[in-house]
C-alpha cells in the first residue's frame, strides 16, 4: 500500500496523485466522473483537488460544477472520512477576488456544493493585489477557527506576496498557508523554480503542482502533424512546435520504453523527484486515463533517467 505523505505542517496526509475535478461536470459528465472517482479511491487515491470557478468558462456552465459533481458523489458512497477535499476561492463569477467577505461568503456556497461541513484544503486560487495580505490571511484564519477549514493553501501567488502572508501569520499566530499550488512540469517550470519554490522549501511548504501533463501534452499523444480531438489540443499541441517540448518528448520516449510505462507516468514520476512536491495534479475524464496516472505510485526512476528529463526540460 503507498505510503501516504503530510502536507507541509498540517496533519493531512495525501496519496501521491492528486486527482484533478477540472473535468467533473465539463468534459466529464456526472456518470463517468463518479467512474472515475470510484476507480480512483479504489487503487488507494484520497485527496481530490477542485475550485469554485470550474468551469464557469464554458458557455451554459455558472461554476460549481465540479464542487456538485463531488459533493454528490460523496453523499452515494459515504466516504467523507477518507478523502482529503481541496478547494479554491477567488475566481467564481459570483464571488470574485480575495476580500474578506467575499472568502467567508465563497467557502460557504462551497460547503453547500459540496454537502461537507468542512473544506480540508482551501486555497486563494489566484492572487488579488488589490487586497492587503493581511485581511487574506485573517480571513482564511477565521474559517479555519471556525472549524470549516482545516488548512490552507495559494495557488499562483508571487515569493515575495507569499513570504509576506507567511510572516503575518506566524507574527500574528494565524493559520500559515502549508502548500503552494504552482504551474510546473517538464515544459513549464519557469514559474516556480526560483524564488517561489526557494521560498516554500524554506518554510517547509508542499508544493502540489497544477497542469503537471501540460494540458496533456506530456501523454504523448500531441505531437507534430498530429490532429487530436479535445477541448484543450490547441493549448496542448503548442507545446509540439518548441525545441523544448521536442527533447522532453525524445527524452519521455527513452525512460518510458526502458521501464515499459507510460508517458504520463514517467512526467509525474519526474514531478515527485523535484524538491518540495508532494503530490502532482492530473485529471482524467474517462477510466481509459487513469491507470497510467495511478501507475506513478509504482515508478521508481533512476537517476540517470532523472538527469535525462532534466536535462531535456532546461
Amino acid at each position: 500500500m503507498t505510503a501516504l505523505q503530510k502536507l507541509g505542517t498540517s496533519d493531512l496526509a495525501v496519496f501521491p496523485l492528486a486527482l484533478g475535478g477540472n473535468v467533473f461536470g465539463w468534459t466529464a459528465e456526472e456518470k463517468h466522473s463518479f467512474a472515475v472517482l470510484d476507480a480512483y479511491t479504489e487503487a488507494g487515491g484520497n485527496f481530490l483537488d477542485t475550485a469554485d470557478v470550474y468551469s464557469a468558462w464554458i458557455e451554459g456552465l455558472k461554476g460549481g460544477e465540479s464542487e456538485t459533481v463531488i459533493g454528490k458523489w460523496l453523499a452515494a458512497r459515504g466516504n467523507r472520512d477518507k478523502v482529503i477535499v481541496a478547494t479554491k476561492v477567488g475566481l467564481h463569477p459570483d464571488y470574485k477576488g480575495l476580500s474578506a467577505s467575499n472568502i467567508k461568503a465563497a467557502a460557504e456556497q462551497s460547503l453547500r456544493r459540496l454537502g461537507i461541513d468542512h473544506i480540508d484544503l482551501y486555497y486563494s486560487h489566484y492572487d488579488d493585489p488589490s487586497v492587503p495580505v493581511e485581511e487574506i490571511v485573517t480571513a482564511l484564519d477565521d474559517l479555519v477557527k471556525a472549524g470549516k477549514v482545516r488548512a490552507v493553501g495559494a495557488s499562483n501567488l508571487s515569493a515575495e506576496r507569499l513570504q509576506a502572508s507567511l510572516d503575518f501569520a506566524e507574527r500574528e499566530n494565524l493559520a500559515r498557508y502549508v502548500v503552494i499550488q504552482p504551474e510546473y512540469n517538464l515544459v513549464s517550470r519557469d514559474t516556480y523554480e526560483g524564488a517561489l519554490q526557494d521560498t516554500a522549501e524554506a518554510a517547509g511548504l508542499s508544493a502540489l503542482p497544477y497542469f503537471s501533463l501540460a494540458t496533456g501534452f506530456l501523454t504523448g499523444k500531441y505531437r507534430p502533424g498530429i490532429t487530436v480531438d479535445s477541448a484543450r489540443a490547441d493549448r496542448a499541441a503548442g507545446y509540439a512546435s518548441t525545441e523544448r517540448g521536442v527533447a522532453v518528448l525524445e527524452a519521455l520516449d527513452t525512460v518510458a520504453a526502458a521501464h515499459g510505462a507510460e508517458l504520463a507516468t514517467v512526467a509525474l514520476a519526474w514531478l515527485l523527484t523535484r524538491p518540495t512536491v508532494v503530490a502532482p495534479i492530473a485529471s482524467a475524464r474517462n477510466l481509459e486515463q487513469l491507470p497510467g496516472l495511478l501507475a506513478v505510485q509504482d515508478l521508481t526512476l533512476t537517476d540517470e533517467d532523472i538527469r535525462l528529463l532534466t536535462k531535456a526540460s532546461t
